[in-house]
């Protein structure tokens, strides 16, 4: 008991962390790692197990931004148990699922800057990694009117 409480903890971080990935620009990174740890399970599985995935992952990407936390919710759920039941089958790929989790929480706070922007016409969008000091104000003027 006490090892599948272990796997269903192991599965839910994983899960989460891959649904965080899903609307990243690491996405690809992640998948591929993913795809290192289903091979653990056999070849045959892997195509299989991806393509649920993938298929996971074009639902969030196409679901509409009012409807995209319920949709997270559900997803986490989905592969947790898919995570769940690959673990009971490999055991042994538990720590490299932790591993890749891990790695995705840290990805959060480097500091390289992930960044998705929607819907700024005629706007402006500032990135920093640092504070931003703006005590003369920030002016924004269109690129025609500034010729």
């Amino acid at each position: 008991m006490g090892d599948a409480l272990n796997i269903m903890d192991v599965a839910g971080v994983g899960a989460g962390a891959l649904v965080t990935e899903m609307v990243r620009s690491t996405w690809e990174y992640a998948r591929d790692a993913v795809a290192g740890l289903l091979r653990r399970g056999g070849e045959e599985s892997v195509e299989q197990e991806l393509r649920l995935i993938d298929t996971a992952r074009q639902r969030l990407v196409d679901s509409p931004d009012s409807e995209r936390g319920s949709v997270e919710n559900q997803l986490r759920s989905e592969l947790t148990i898919q995570l769940a039941a690959f673990l009971r089958k490999n055991p042994d790929a538990a720590q490299a699922l932790q591993d890749l989790a891990d790695r995705v929480k840290g990805a959060d706070t480097s500091a390289g800057a992930h960044t998705t922007v929607h819907g700024n016409t005629n706007s402006q969008v500032v990135i920093s990694a640092g504070d931003i000091s703006a005590s003369g104000g920030i002016h924004y003027r269109a690129p025609e009117q500034s010729r």
